[in-house]
């Protein structure tokens, strides 16, 4: 059972109607609670720089929802949203067109060969490092595009559970993951040598967070990998479930986890 190829079917669906994009986007930042940690911080890094036009690099966008989220909120700003499938790349270069929005810059790239200098004010890496086997080299590329001061936001699965990984032996429900995640001492062994200084690290889906994503994600798309005539009746369990997963998502959202299966962290490029 895996996560990826139900993604892959909502990618398809807004590939072929563009104007449900902007809906699944609200829907993303409903439903994920990681979603609520990573545009509550980036608006905190925003308050950092004042009326100064900032510049952003969106390090794996995806289906551009943090690109979009960035460039509707953290104004004035110009965003690189980069990614290494050219498909994702060219539907999100497509659909901004179509949008109007113009300070976004989509290109293919490989954050292994990511070749910047000082040029980023904030760069913002979700749900990413987990499938590069070579993360040093990474956050070496990382920190050399970053301007002094500069921060980076990585939003990663966490050891204590993180791709829903229990087990040695477990595969993960995720899929491609080249690591089960990473604790705030990994993070900070691997980047602090570099010159970096954590700037904050917070772990999410605690105990209440890690239900909401069972019942309001893991659950409905293990029915959705079992057949794709659950789509149908994704409405109807949405619909009883949410109340309860928005309540113990909020509660997570509220407090501060000791451990849990994501670690939101945020690191400064020291001067």
């Amino acid at each position: 059972m895996k996560y990826d190829p139900v993604k892959n079917v909502f990618a398809s669906v807004i590939k072929v109607i563009p104007f449900l994009r902007v809906l699944f986007y609200k829907l993303l930042d409903l439903f994920f609670l990681r979603s609520w940690y990573v545009r509550r911080e980036l608006k905190k890094l925003r308050s950092e720089f004042g009326n100064k036009e900032i510049c952003i690099l969106d390090a794996g966008t995806g289906f551009g929802q943090y690109t979009y989220f960035m460039a509707k909120n953290m104004q004035p700003c110009n965003i690189s949203a980069i990614d290494i499938k050219k498909d994702w790349i060219e539907d999100c270069h497509n659909f901004f067109n179509q949008q109007k929005i113009s300070n976004v810059e989509f290109s293919v790239e490989d954050l292994t060969e990511l070749d910047y200098s000082e040029k980023f004010d904030i760069i913002l890496c979700v749900d990413v490092m987990e499938h590069i086997p070579d993360d040093k080299i990474v956050f070496q590329n990382f920190y050399r595009a970053l301007k002094p001061n500069g921060y980076l936001i990585i939003n990663t699965p966490s050891v204590y559970g993180g791709s829903d990984v229990h087990d040695e032996d477990e595969e993960s429900f995720i899929g491609e993951h080249a690591r089960v995640g990473y604790s705030k001492e990994e993070l900070e062994t691997k980047l602090h040598p570099i010159g970096f200084k954590t700037h904050q690290s917070k772990y999410t889906y605690g105990f209440w967070g890690d239900k909401a994503w069972r019942v309001g994600i893991k659950y409905p798309m293990l029915l959705l990998n079992f057949s794709k005539f659950f789509f149908l009746l994704l409405p109807f369990y949405f619909l009883i479930t949410f109340p309860l997963t928005f309540i113990m998502m909020f509660i997570d959202f509220s407090t501060e986890n000791k451990i849990g299966s994501g670690i939101n962290f945020i690191a400064q490029k020291k001067v």
